[in-house]
């Protein structure tokens, strides 16, 4: 990208997500039904500058801020989250270099160059099938073997979002050294030694080919390696506000209100004579479902500007309202099925493909038992003040 910044609102953004949402919402269909990777739009997140709305102002970006991605992802959510999702890791990637740098000239040099002629996604490559995800603790499998000019990387990643479509991975793996370490390994997707084996069979966001990446001596130069640590001293996910994904998931629970709110517009039963939306039973339970989603909505918006305003938010915060944001949706989603019965579980309608889509808010990290096991040690850390006795009650009576 160039070094000139033009300026470019979050509004401005938001808006062009929305003039995409029709066609983006066309092609889910088929992209659920087919699980084919969502290229066409990928180009047409391209196209409208979206990939590429975090890269930092230093660099001749938009700088969009945690505020700004959470009502993307949002929007983009309503219409297709496979497709979200998969852009979602690239727009973390440009966020993280924006506010401290990581890859280096070359390689992000490299990355802004190519994202002038076309869609340039990345990925971080971490969870591997007997370590699960590094995040719970361990070492990946993956090994990095010092060669003469830099490493030779050999290993097996799964649910790696966006595999056939990636051009660049930042692959997690253990160098063979005497005291073994730790660090981040930058992969030109399309090098020798790398098969994408399409094993992605999963019920739910079957557009974000989540397949499996198998790595066989891929060299890596040494400048390519980043943050190499101990093995053992933990990999952690960067804090910040958590707000980007869950988000996504609001958004599917808002395209599926949205589709119940027009399908009870235009259902009239012979038997009642006018459309169900004038029932007060469907009216009321609109009214939950919006309370819900407003405020599981509002929740991500306050934490996200509060990031951008340089607040640092609590771990114990962040997952907090990731957990509760995600459950609302699922909520949502279930509810409005419940609500119109046999009609909500066809396949001639959206609203399953939602279910089996929101169900998958579950899989992301952390997940519930890792939050309510770190609330749970927060909460039995507490050592309440011993209150003084109230004279007014008594210490003990007698019954007769």
């Amino acid at each position: 990208m160039t070094q000139t910044t033009t300026a470019v609102s979050a509004d401005d953004l938001v808006s062009r997500a929305e003039s995409l949402l029709p066609r983006l919402a066309e092609l889910a269909i088929e992209h659920d039904r087919s699980a084919a990777f969502p290229t066409e739009s990928i180009r047409l997140l391209h196209d409208a500058g979206l990939l590429t709305a975090t890269v930092g102002p230093q660099y001749g970006g938009p700088g969009l801020g945690h505020e700004g991605v959470h009502r993307l992802l949002l929007t983009l959510g309503r219409a297709d989250p496979s497709v979200a999702l998969i852009a979602s890791m690239t727009l973390a990637l440009h966020q993280r270099e924006a506010v401290r740098p990581t890859l280096g000239p070359e390689v992000y040099g490299r990355i802004l160059t190519e994202s002038e002629h076309g869609p340039v996604l990345i990925n971080s490559l971490q969870v591997e099938p007997a370590l699960g995800t590094p995040s719970r603790g361990g070492a990946p499998a993956t090994s990095a073997r010092r060669t003469g000019d830099g490493w030779l990387v050999t290993g097996h990643k799964i649910f790696s979002t966006g595999a056939p479509g990636l051009r660049w991975m930042l692959v997690l793996a253990t160098t063979d050294e005497a005291v073994p370490r730790v660090g981040t390994f930058v992969v030109e997707a399309h090098a020798p030694g790398i098969e994408i084996r399409p094993t992605w069979s999963a019920t739910g966001m079957r557009a974000s080919r989540s397949d499996d990446v198998l790595l066989t001596d891929v060299h890596v130069a040494s400048d390519r390696v980043l943050g190499l640590q101990t093995a053992g001293t933990g990999q952690h996910n960067p804090q910040g506000p958590g707000t980007s994904i869950p988000s996504i998931y609001l958004g599917i629970a808002e395209a599926a209100r949205d589709w119940l709110v027009g399908y009870l517009h235009h259902r009239i039963p012979s038997n009642l004579g006018h459309p169900l939306i004038e029932l007060p039973r469907f009216q009321d339970a609109l009214g939950e479902i919006e309370l819900r989603l407003t405020n599981a909505r509002e929740l991500l918006w306050a934490l996200s500007a509060q990031a951008d305003a340089g607040r640092a938010i609590p771990r114990d915060t962040a997952w907090s309202a990731k957990t509760l944001a995600n459950r609302t949706a699922i909520w949502a989603v279930e509810q409005t099925v419940s609500l119109i019965g046999n009609p909500g579980l066809s396949t001639d309608n959206p609203l399953e493909r939602h279910l089996r889509d929101v169900l998958c808010s579950r899989v992301h990290f952390p997940q519930h038992d890792t939050v309510a096991r770190a609330l749970g040690a927060t909460a039995t850390g507490r050592v309440p003040a011993t209150p003084e006795p109230d004279p007014s009650y008594p210490r003990s009576e007698k019954t007769t």
